[in-house]
């Protein structure tokens, strides 16, 4: 057993510690990460900015125990958890502590990681825990299928499947939702402001603010106020909705902030324009597509550019490629769907998609229902 004393830490160096080695905070989910699971976050960041020879021979004793085998994302969860006894918190400040001293944007870096690393590992908790819908969330539904085609036993396990497909679906979009702005904001130099913060004031009432997805400083004082989107749809959340992110650069305009849409998927469509042109009218800019991604990049600096690319750009691309190869011959989209077949037994939760196939062991949980609001300090 591993004796060593843990010093104590100053302040803001706790505090770093205690955001990056919490995965989940919420009323029915808590989960913190070992110290040898961070230790391996580490080692990943100093092997992504080429500076894993300097880290091993710092620390020599256990770095063969954290170094990774593979980029991170072909890396399973329990490579990430299996046990490293000899690496304590200790340690962990001291890798971090050495790694700021090899780059400026080694910190930046870890942070970005570490939160798509806690929103995977937590969607993994949600996987095992989410529970099946039951009879009385689903049978309603039974109203517009009922009849020949499914008897009831049938039709009552396809309206199980189907809803626990979508919430699992609703919590992968509410976690990569919770994970997108923030990252990209901190690649950029910048930060998510809440209302609360009031950064930016609501034009006609200055004593409500607007959320801000990256508010940026620049060294000659001018404030930038980023909105940062996926996707703009045609079909927006309601037109009250609408008016609320068209009104958001005229408030920027108002409150001194130049306003920046930044829109990643490229796709046209009549509220994306108005958008646009919101933006522009009240002196901000606009953009969309691979000039998103090259501003994002080029603000970002070499060494969290090269994290957008690797960690953002480069996944989303490589799925988006399905829809951009569908697009070409239109008889594709369906050929290229692979067959899903999905089975419970028991605890074990199996999901085949043509030859591939995952196995998720399961250990449902009655209060993991809904969403679960996340509490402010992320």
């Amino acid at each position: 057993m591993n004796s060593r004393k843990v010093r104590r830490l100053s302040a803001e160096r706790s505090q770093q510690l205690t955001r990056l080695l919490t995965i989940s905070k919420t009323a029915t989910m808590n989960a913190v990460m070992a110290p040898s699971e961070m230790a391996r976050v580490i080692a990943i960041v100093a092997s992504d900015i080429g500076k894993s020879d300097a880290m091993a021979e710092e620390f020599s004793s256990f770095w063969k125990e954290i170094a990774a085998p593979a980029e991170y994302y072909s890396l399973s969860p329990e490579w990430f958890s299996q046990p490293a006894p000899s690496v304590t918190t200790s340690d962990v400040v001291d890798l971090l502590q050495f790694g700021e001293s090899l780059d400026e944007d080694f910190a930046t870096y870890l942070k970005c990681l570490t939160e798509l690393h806690k929103r995977r590992r937590k969607y993994g908790l949600i996987l095992k825990r989410q529970p099946l819908p039951t009879m009385v969330q689903v049978s309603p539904r039974s109203l517009m299928e009922y009849g020949p085609d499914f008897p009831p036993e049938a039709l009552a396990s396809w309206l199980t499947w189907r809803k626990f497909f979508y919430d699992l679906d609703n919590r992968a979009a509410q976690e990569t939702g919770y994970l997108f702005e923030p990252i990209l904001a901190s690649a950029i130099g910048g930060e998510p402001k809440s209302s609360r913060d009031r950064v930016v004031r609501r034009t006609g009432d200055n004593a409500k603010g607007r959320q801000v997805d990256c508010w940026k400083v620049l060294p000659d004082g001018i404030a930038l106020a980023y909105e940062l989107k996926l996707r703009v749809t045609i079909a927006a959340s309601g037109q009250g909705r609408f008016s609320e992110e068209i009104s958001f650069a005229e408030d920027c305009r108002n409150s001194g902030a130049k306003p920046i849409l930044v829109v990643l998927d490229p796709t046209e469509n009549t509220k994306l324009t108005e958008l646009q042109s919101a933006f522009r009218r009240h002196g901000g800019d606009a953009f969309i597509g691979d000039e998103a991604w090259r501003h994002l990049e080029e603000e970002a600096g070499p060494t969290m550019a090269a994290f957008i690319e690797r960690y953002v750009h480069r996944p989303v691309g490589e799925i988006s490629a399905f829809e951009a190869a569908a697009a070409s011959d239109p008889a594709r989209r369906e050929l290229a769907l692979l067959d899903l077949v999905a089975k419970l037994e028991g605890t074990q939760l199996s999901i085949r998609l043509g030859a591939h196939e995952r196995l998720i062991e399961r250990d449902a949980d009655s209060n993991l229902v809904g969403d679960e609001p996340e509490d402010d300090e992320q």
